[in-house]
């Protein structure tokens, strides 16, 4: 990873790069399909740089100084609005969330041989072996929320898709961090693009996952966040800045998977 500092900046940018401009220190995310450069503010309040692979770190720093004020006061907002997410014990009767309810947890003898976690007369049945154990509990209760919320956001898909006017992704569903979703068009995967939507999204209300799935589609036609995105996503989601101030506050509230 290179670290370009202020009056010391490489030539140009590559993917992993760091940039500080003025006391700012900036991941840089390089694409060849990028034309222009963007900035955002990550949920941890990090700040990225969107790059077009090779360019002038000079133009990149000019870039930044010219954002500052926008930089400065997204992050203050994303700083009071840092993630509150719960652990979780596995204990019997502990709350875990799916598409907007509630479910607790049944610790039990009675399991199939692989572990796997299932959901039956609303509990979520957990074996005796894997809670005793904190490693093979997270990954049992992560892969319920990968295959369910797979199978449930799959028929999701087509639809927004056709709404919007846009080739339907491969689907993944994944652990990605502290973000909702992601989208690698055609050209930086097979097939016809991928989209991500990260496990902890399918405890939130099924109108919030929607939101993420628009989101992520209009990426399909339009890269970043211009003005043509937004119009995009609002043509299909009219409501879309209410869900997303929505998401914000009850995304923070959630289980990222940390077991106590």
């Amino acid at each position: 990873m290179t670290s370009l500092a202020d009056n010391q900046a490489a030539p140009s940018l590559a993917e992993g790069d760091q940039l500080t401009v003025d006391g700012l220190l900036l991941r840089v995310s390089a694409s060849t399909r990028r034309k222009r450069f963007a900035l955002t503010v990550e949920s941890d309040a990090s700040l990225t740089l969107h790059a077009p692979v090779g360019s002038p770190s000079a133009e990149a720093q000019d870039f930044v100084r010219a954002h500052r004020k926008w930089l400065l006061s997204k992050r203050g907002v994303r700083e009071r609005t840092r993630p509150l997410n719960p652990a979780k014990r596995l204990i019997e009767g502990e709350v875990f969330r799916y598409l907007g309810r509630t479910y607790r947890l049944t610790v039990s003898d009675d399991v199939s041989t692989d572990g796997r976690v299932r959901l039956i007369a609303g509990r979520l049945i957990l074996g005796r072996a894997e809670a005793g154990d904190s490693s093979r509990g997270r990954v049992a209760l992560v892969d319920w929320y990968v295959r369910t919320g797979r199978s449930w956001a799959a028929g999701r898909l087509q639809p927004w898709a056709a709404r919007m006017g846009v080739s339907e992704p491969v689907l993944d569903v994944c652990d990605l961090g502290q973000r909702w979703g992601s989208y690698r068009p055609a050209g930086e995967v097979p097939g016809t693009g991928r989209m991500s939507l990260g496990w902890p999204l399918f405890q939130l209300p099924m109108h919030l996952v929607d939101y993420v799935i628009a989101h992520e589609l209009a990426h399909v036609k339009v890269p970043g966040h211009r003005a043509d995105y937004w119009r995009l996503l609002g043509q299909a989601l009219p409501e879309y800045e209410d869900r997303r101030m929505e998401l914000d506050e009850l995304g923070r509230r959630m289980w990222m998977g940390e077991i106590v």
